[in-house]
């Protein structure tokens, strides 16, 4: 039976998804209403984020000894994770203005006595969230393809590019979590 050649649907959802979250966050002020009270997502993506680290964090004990079935459940629920994850982000992102690291008083302008209350951890705050939206848009390719080379059974070619994988999914897992942590107290 012929593989088939995933490349071009994996690079165009490669593609689409940051694009349309970047068109989201930097595009038209205008929330949409879904209905139902949005503004407790973040504190759901931090649980999706910390349970999709835990499952990474199973995915590669279970490999390293040798419960190919585990590694492959844990891994399948991770992504399952990640893609409600991102969904959810949609919806939080589309329906509720961005929060700015420092605004206490929530008018989402960033005034000179709280960026002086906010001090240099408001550096530290955007260098993790930097890093984390730009792997979090690099990560995309590199788990579809991972996973499909699992399911064609190319398993040196799965493991070479898992070990690439593996540490960067598992760093945007985490430092979601530490971004929801850090950011937390100035949501209205």
């Amino acid at each position: 039976m012929k593989e088939k050649n995933l490349t071009i649907p994996i690079m165009i959802v490669s593609i689409a998804i940051p694009l349309a979250v970047a068109f989201l966050i930097l595009g038209p002020a205008t929330k949409i209403n879904f209905g139902f009270n949005t503004g407790n997502l973040p504190l759901f993506h931090a649980i999706l984020n910390s349970s999709t680290a835990i499952l990474l964090l199973a995915s590669l004990y279970f490999i390293k000894n040798k419960r190919i079935n585990a590694h492959k459940t844990a891994n399948l629920i991770a992504v399952v994770l990640s893609s409600i994850f991102l969904i959810s982000y949609v919806i939080y992102h589309s329906s509720n203005p961005s929060v700015k690291y420092g605004d206490m008083n929530h008018d989402g302008i960033l005034a000179a006595d709280e960026k002086i209350r906010a001090g240099s951890l408001r550096y530290v705050y955007y260098f993790i969230l930097s890093s984390h939206i730009i792997l979090s848009g690099i990560i995309i390719p590199f788990v579809l393809f991972t996973l499909q080379r699992a399911f064609q059974k190319r398993f040196a070619d799965h493991k070479k590019l898992a070990r690439i994988t593996w540490p960067i999914w598992f760093y945007v897992a985490v430092t979601g979590v530490i971004v929801y942590v850090m950011i937390s107290p100035f949501y209205a």
